[in-house]
């Protein structure tokens, strides 16, 4: 019997994601890849699968997968659990952040988490979807990667390679704090912002509902152009995942996983790679500090 995910419901949105495809830039193509990052390789994991392998980024919940043969999946991400519907049988909770068995024909739903925004879902073999520019990661942006699954889409799941880590409890809950203070490597174009250092350290923002995987927008205070950069434009420059870009309005952008691969508005940080996947799963309305240090040196 073939290996596959077969999908019976869909929330708001479900990708196949892995670790992206790093090194297209310069050909306009983004990274792409899970928006957290240690959420997704912690899932991978569990299933024993390689640190490469593709699982599914779910927003909100919603979704509920049918599985054509015994396999093993796990959930991570926010806090939370997932049900399984069995025929014959009262449906069943499992914990998240461990393994769980699935036998052929069990239906697994991943429901809407009570805090953060992005659950990441393992399955052993790991979802064997096409490559595109060597990777099977969805791209909202450039429309690259397997399109966002629908009811009725298929995903073939490959042979599992090793045994799924067992015994491991509940580790590696992704943060999902209410408010974050993230930090700021400055430049490029800090110089483009009155007293950016200050600004940013004293500022609050909050995360806009209109963010999505290009990007964060954030409401707060307005970045002010420094005097000697009022009226001036900047050509297009090369942009990287965490880059905090200040558009005419002032409100700061994060940009994430699907970003653009330039953009013509000044960059005046970027946030620490480290800690940049909090933003996968900042709900609207939640609270964002920077702490400003100078840029690391080359």
């Amino acid at each position: 019997m073939s290996r596959a995910l077969v999908v019976e419901e869909v929330g708001p949105q479900a990708l196949v994601v892995d670790r992206g495809r790093p090194g297209w830039a310069h050909v306009g193509v983004p990274t792409a890849g899970a928006l957290d990052g240690p959420a997704h390789a912690l899932a991978q994991r569990l299933v024993g699968n390689d640190p490469d392998a593709a699982g599914l980024e779910v927003l909100l919940g919603g979704l509920a997968l049918r599985v054509t043969a015994a396999t093993t999946v796990a959930l991570t991400g926010p806090p939370g659990g997932l049900r399984v519907r069995r025929s014959g049988a009262p449906e069943r909770v499992a914990a998240s952040h461990q393994p769980v068995h699935l036998d052929a024909d069990d239906v697994l739903v991943v429901p809407a988490p009570t805090s953060g925004l992005r659950g990441y879902l393992g399955v052993g073999g790991g979802v064997a979807v096409d490559a595109v520019l060597g990777s099977r990661s969805a791209d909202t942006l450039s429309g690259l990667g397997p399109a966002p699954l629908e009811v009725g889409t298929e995903l073939p799941v490959g042979a599992p390679t090793t045994v799924p880590a067992i015994g491991t409890g509940a580790v590696g809950v992704s943060a999902v704090p209410d408010a974050v203070v993230v930090t700021l490597h400055l430049g490029p174009r800090a110089d483009w912002v009155d007293d950016a250092a200050g600004r940013l350290r004293a500022g609050t923002w909050t995360v806009a509902p209109t963010g999505d995987r290009v990007g964060v927008r954030l409401e707060g205070p307005a970045l002010e152009r420094a005097p000697a950069r009022v009226g001036e434009e900047l050509r297009s420059e090369g942009l990287i995942g965490g880059a905090v870009q200040v558009p005419p309005d002032g409100r700061p952008v994060v940009f994430l996983a699907d970003h653009p691969t330039t953009g013509g508005y000044p960059v005046v940080g970027v946030v620490d790679p480290a800690e940049l996947a909090v933003f996968a799963q900042l709900r609207p309305g939640s609270s964002v500090r920077f702490a400003p240090v100078a840029p690391p040196v080359p």
